[in-house]
């Protein structure tokens, strides 16, 4: 496992199911295109998992 995520929103939250929404929101995430960078534990695999239609992952 990488030692951090590097997660960026690619689509948007718009007609998102309001539960998906608060997940992105969570993980930092507010405008298209903004990028975070989070540890890499199953807490943040759990939430990207939930919204991977809706983000881009990668190790670091």
């Amino acid at each position: 496992m990488a030692d951090k995520l590097k997660i960026t929103l690619v689509k948007s939250t718009i007609g998102a199911i309001p539960k998906h929404k608060k997940t992105v929101e969570a993980l930092g995430l507010k405008k298209l295109n903004k990028t975070v960078e989070l540890p890499d534990n199953a807490c943040t695999r759990g939430m990207v998992q939930q919204v991977k239609h809706l983000v881009k992952v990668e190790e670091i």
